[in-house]
């Protein structure tokens, strides 16, 4: 046969011809399987946390060994509403923590208080050894 493409053999049957496009699909739903079954295998670490629980105030007097640490918006923190500089915070917790056997500490924020600012109190509680730490969940004004 000269030149005619029409993809016939000499004996007037069709030639068989591997399509390359469906292959590919294949191959891709293929690996985009294998790639969402190996995710799912990896396991995520975790800390365990004990959450805490809900309980009513009853209108009890406030626990003397409690220290309200706030922090607010413009990086300046209070010690049970009095202004303390950053340089403050560490030596007031270790004397804390040498004072009263098992200090508590609530850590509260203003409505604009910055993360960063929050996790150096928190990491400075840490580093004082002090296990009672709470954190308030409600937001309250500068310095109250």
């Amino acid at each position: 046969m000269a030149g005619g493409g029409g993809g016939k053999s000499e004996d007037g049957k069709k030639k068989a011809r591997i399509e390359i496009i469906p292959l590919i699909d294949v191959v891709f739903f293929l690996l985009a399987t294998f790639v969402l079954f190996t995710l799912s295998l990896s396991r995520i670490q975790s800390i365990p946390v004990q959450l805490p629980v809900a309980v009513p105030n009853n209108n009890q007097p406030p626990d003397p060994d409690l220290v309200t640490l706030q922090v607010s918006d413009t990086g300046t923190y209070f010690w049970n509403h009095e202004p303390i500089t950053t340089a403050e915070i560490a030596p007031r917790l270790v004397s804390l923590k040498a004072r009263i056997a098992d200090p508590k500490v609530l850590v509260t924020g203003d409505n604009r208080g910055k993360f960063g600012p929050t996790v150096y109190v928190l990491d400075q509680i840490r580093k004082a050894e002090i296990t009672q730490v709470s954190i308030q969940t409600t937001v309250s004004p500068t310095g109250k």
